[in-house]
């Protein structure tokens, strides 16, 4: 309930690729004899293909060889001497290629080679002139000669090669891939058991304690669990004993699993993380292997830290559902084994992160295995603007912003809510194309996240009425109410499911609440509906959001907080059936339907008392409440200053008084 309290009126007309890591050879990840076979198998199937290729080019070497002995014996004519042939109607057929011709004698010639000697043949080769013989076409038409063409070797040379490799290269890509999925798919059914863990080698710290703000009580209980794997005989010394297991809980965001992380940084030891929904896996006994595994792992490379994240999906209390799961059931059996089977000379430390530890199993928390329990709760404003300000160290920020402020204006907010609003204030900044951050826009960023996005809605001027009077409403009793946070922001712009809303932020983070400021916030949360019937005569649908909260306080002041005179100091709060929603469901309260109906009875007693409080309130101050709407309508937003002056003018308060001061947080 230290949350920052909104009253809305709302639109309601109608109901990480793993990396695996290497200790000894062998994480886990890399089984010896399947991926042994598979490799053996491939260089045979590599070495079976080349000797194939070996052979058939063999074969084309032998093939070309004996084309070209038929020209072995060819003699090497001059072109002059060619041409002398030709008109001697000497020369039978001749074949060209490029520069090169080749062709036969009728009669075979002697010819004086380039040694000396004398060779006689039929056949003859010679150089065609470099740019070619116009004449010699028709000369050899003339004198009978038969004359051909073949392309140039040299040009498809290129060609060649891929038409006669291509598709070898084709084959043995294609045979390599079938064997590695092949052999891919050998390992991964021997692989089913080993362990799926992470590991963070000691000399690649990425997070530090000096990342980690907002959470100090849980941050010294984790730097000694650190400071006993770095020097444990500081501790043993006296007769301690390193702590078996440390489970992290608290809510979504507070940082549990950046603490793991840091300790990983910090502990200069392997860590190994994984998640616990990673360890059951669709065949039986898998999730009981991969927990031997992973602790087998840790006492090799010990001292070590193991962190499983999400325990509650391996660790839920065994025979809570008529759904029982066997497999879950021997994972956890196997882990408690695991836990308790620890040599206490091996310095291995299980952290564990959850958020529902009231459904862990009672073995799994006693001690020997979680012997400390860690509390990562919401940070307080001095935490936040911790938080703040790690988050902001890479973003400029102008000078006008005002750390301290937001962290005020953030109660209720954890790490990854203020990490996310730095990143909105950084978008925002970024789409205006200011060189920096400045407090407008963080105000902007929070307003979205609390509030939701503007709405660009037309209404009518009777709706834009109504919504006026129902947020000056929530505005000026909590103004003129005792023990109600101060108003940092009235505004009839729509944002999100609501058409207005009324903004209260705390002075202070609280972590109790009196009667009397619960029955002040049911006074101010029924101020909407209390100035529509006050201003416009009728209510509306528009105070579903507030009757919502208003229920709810007033029956927890009942039934939990034992704030009712009939009732007095007796908790009537329902306990969770553990079979809810199935068949055996028994749907039944610990108190009886008399005490339900003096529930019942206390409930819309303590309602209407505050409701006629509003009336009066409103009544009284009808002047005020219409300088307000009026404002509402002029410049759809207004701030806590413009309220006070406005209280001021209208009489209902002298001057501002200390309660009522603008607090460091409100928004303008």
């Amino acid at each position: 309930m230290d949350a920052q309290a909104i009253y809305m009126y709302q639109n309601n007309n109608s109901n990480e690729p793993r990396t695996p890591g290497s200790d000894n050879g062998n994480n886990g990840n890399t089984p010896g004899g399947p991926r042994d076979g598979g490799t053996s198998l491939l260089i045979r199937a590599v070495l079976l293909i080349v000797l194939l290729l070996g052979i058939w080019y063999l074969f084309q070497f032998f093939v070309s060889g004996s084309n070209t002995n038929a020209n072995a014996n060819a003699v090497e004519v001059p072109y002059s001497q060619f041409y002398q042939q030709v008109q001697a109607q000497n020369v039978k057929s001749v074949t060209f290629q490029g520069q090169d011709a080749y062709g036969t004698f009728k009669n075979a010639i002697t010819v004086i080679d380039a040694n000396g000697q004398a060779k006689k043949s039929d056949t003859f080769h010679f150089t065609q002139l470099p740019n070619g013989d116009p004449q010699l076409t028709e000369l050899l038409i003339k004198n009978n000669v038969a004359f051909s063409a073949k392309p140039n070797s040299d040009n498809n040379l290129f060609w060649s090669f891929i038409i006669n490799i291509g598709p070898w290269i084709g084959l043995i890509i294609i045979f390599f891939f079938i064997l590695r999925r092949a052999n891919q798919s050998q390992q991964n059914i021997f692989s089913f058991g080993k362990s799926r863990a992470k590991m963070v080698l000691e000399d690649r710290p990425s997070t530090t304690f000096g990342d980690v703000a907002g959470v100090d009580e849980a941050k010294n209980d984790l730097v000694e669990v650190v400071e006993f794997l770095r020097t444990p005989q500081k501790f043993q010394r006296l007769g301690g004993k390193i702590p078996r297991g440390v489970l992290l809980v608290g809510p979504p965001g507070t940082g549990k699993t950046l603490l793991a992380r840091a300790v990983a940084g910090e502990a200069s030891v392997p860590f190994f993380s994984m998640s616990g929904s990673e360890f059951v896996e669709v065949l039986v006994g898998v999730g009981a292997s991969r927990v031997r595994d992973l602790f087998e792992q840790a006492k090799k490379a010990s001292p070590s830290i193991i962190f499983i994240d999400e325990i509650d999906a391996v660790g839920r209390q065994r025979g809570s559902s008529i759904n029982s799961n066997d497999e879950r059931e021997q994972t956890l059996n196997q882990l408690l084994v695991e836990m308790d089977g620890f040599d206490s000379r091996q310095a291995v430390v299980v952290i564990a992160a959850t958020n529902r530890p009231d459904g862990l199993d009672k073995a799994l928390l006693r001690p020997g295995r979680f012997d400390r329990r860690v509390t990562v709760d919401r940070p307080d404003w001095n935490g936040r603007l911790a938080i703040l300000k790690i988050h902001s160290r890479d973003v400029p920020l102008a000078p006008d912003v005002d750390m301290i402020t937001i962290a005020r204006a953030t109660p209720g907010m954890v790490g990854a809510d203020l990490a996310n609003l730095v990143n909105e204030a950084a978008l925002l900044a970024a789409r205006r194309n200011l060189d920096a951050v400045n407090q407008r826009c963080f105000e902007e960023a929070l307003d979205k996240i609390l509030l939701g996005a503007e709405r660009p809605l037309i209404l009518s001027e009777e709706d834009l009425n109504v919504v006026a009077y129902h947020e000056g409403g929530h505005a000026l009793t909590g103004i003129l109410t005792d023990g109600v946070d101060p108003v940092t922001k009235v505004t009839i712009v729509p944002r999100g499911q609501a058409l207005g809303v009324t903004q209260y932020t705390p002075l202070d983070d609280r972590y109790n609440y009196a009667k009397d400021m619960l029955e002040a916030q049911l006074v101010t949360a029924l101020g909407g509906r209390a100035a529509e019937e006050v201003a416009i005569g009728r209510i509306t649908t528009g105070a579903e959001n507030d009757l919502q909260r208003v229920t709810a306080i007033a029956r927890q002041m009942v039934t939990r907080w034992g704030m009712s005179e009939q009732l007095g100091q007796i908790s009537y709060s329902e306990r969770e059936d553990p079979f809810s929603g199935t068949a055996l469901a028994s749907g039944t309260r610990e108190y009886s339907e008399r005490t339900a109906t003096v529930v019942d009875a206390e409930v819309t007693r303590i309602v209407n008392r505050a409701h006629q409080q509003a009336v009066a309130l409103l009544r009284d101050h009808k002047e005020a409440l219409d300088r307000i709407a009026k404002a509402l309508r002029l410049y759809e937003t207004i701030d806590a200053k413009q309220l006070r002056d406005i209280m001021v003018e209208t009489g209902s308060i002298n001057s501002a008084p200390e309660s009522y001061r603008s607090p460091a947080s409100a928004s303008a």
